[in-house]
């Protein structure tokens, strides 16, 4: 997912961009949704939650 789609979801949550990376940014988001903020950090093969907006994109 492109940077200028992940800042339109932040700003649904209320979420000031800034200047953060791609991977703050989605696990703020994900933080916001009340999900685990998990993205890239390496956790993928054990999440299980494939169903994910993000897990495309996760490493």
């Amino acid at each position: 997912m492109k940077m200028d789609q992940i800042r339109a979801i932040a700003q649904t949550h209320g979420i000031k961009t800034g200047r953060l990376k791609k991977a703050d940014l989605v696990r703020a988001i994900q933080q916001a949704e009340g999900n685990r903020a998990c993205f890239a950090t390496g956790q993928r093969a054990d999440c299980g939650q494939t169903g994910c907006l993000w897990w495309e994109d996760c490493d």
